[in-house]
């Protein structure tokens, strides 16, 4: 059986990275004779800090779809075409807005000094920050602040890309048409209902639409329809995790599941 994790808010907890505890549980799963795949919103740059580098060599989906990398290398990138970015950066440029643009590795921010999403954003400084037209292949792009964030939002939305909000921290989460988490994992040949996913918030609903079964980090009224079961997100979630982690990757759990 795949599993397939999502990072922040799922297995990942305020920027900090995954625990020991629940990376043993990870390799455990391993040594089952499962397949653990990480999905995240992360480009690749940002999800190699969070994980111990005896994970580096996992299959990883970035970008919300928009990136693949196995055994440490990216394989593939999608990106926005130029007459897409185009209309994007005009919408961007008469809101006055600020963003983060990732490219394949490098990336473009023009966010205040003090935004929370700086936290995240390479802390071991494996890429350069640069201006935007410096950038090439283009895969992700944050909306951070604006003078009308909600207008913003009605002008992406008449253009052909895939759109997240973020509302809890007022962000609007764009990649290129058609790119998604389950997007990425059909690239990988993953088949729908041959794996477990976890996840937390509104850019795992296709993920979550997919898995033969799905667990829910905490609560999203988006997500919570697309989910099999919740865990509740307190001090203890850690531990909870692990034991829920340990308890699927039962094969005769499984089995039962596939057979329900």
């Amino acid at each position: 059986m795949k599993f397939v994790f999502d990072l922040d808010g799922t297995i990942c907890f305020k920027g900090q990275p995954i625990s020991e505890i629940l990376l043993v549980s990870l390799e455990k799963l391993v040594a089952q004779g499962h397949e653990v795949i990480f999905a995240s919103a992360r480009p690749i740059r940002d999800l190699l800090p969070v994980l111990h580098e005896r994970f580096h060599h996992y299959t990883m989906i970035g970008g919300n779809g928009s990136m693949i990398a196995i055994d440490g290398k990216i394989l593939s990138t999608s990106s926005f075409d130029k007459e897409t970015l185009t209309k994007i950066v005009q919408v961007l440029r008469t809101y006055n807005a600020s963003y983060l643009i990732d490219s394949d590795w490098d990336y473009a921010y023009t966010g205040p000094s003090t935004h929370p999403i700086l936290n995240n954003l390479d802390p071991e400084g494996r890429a350069n920050n640069v201006k935007l037209d410096k950038l090439h292949s283009i895969v992700k792009i944050l909306v951070l602040t604006s003078d009308n964030m909600e207008a913003v939002e009605e002008q992406l939305s008449n253009i052909n890309v895939v759109i997240h909000s973020h509302g809890n921290e007022g962000i609007l989460d764009i990649s290129p048409n058609g790119i998604d988490k389950w997007s990425g994992l059909q690239h990988l040949g993953v088949k729908e209902k041959e794996y477990i996913a976890f996840g937390n918030d509104a850019n795992d609903i296709t993920m979550f639409q997919h898995a033969m079964y799905s667990v829910m980090i905490g609560e999203s009224l988006q997500l919570a329809p697309f989910s099999t079961e919740q865990l509740v997100l307190n001090e203890d979630i850690v531990n909870i995790l692990v034991q829920r982690i340990n308890e699927l990757g039962d094969i005769n759990l499984i089995t039962k599941l596939v057979n329900q």
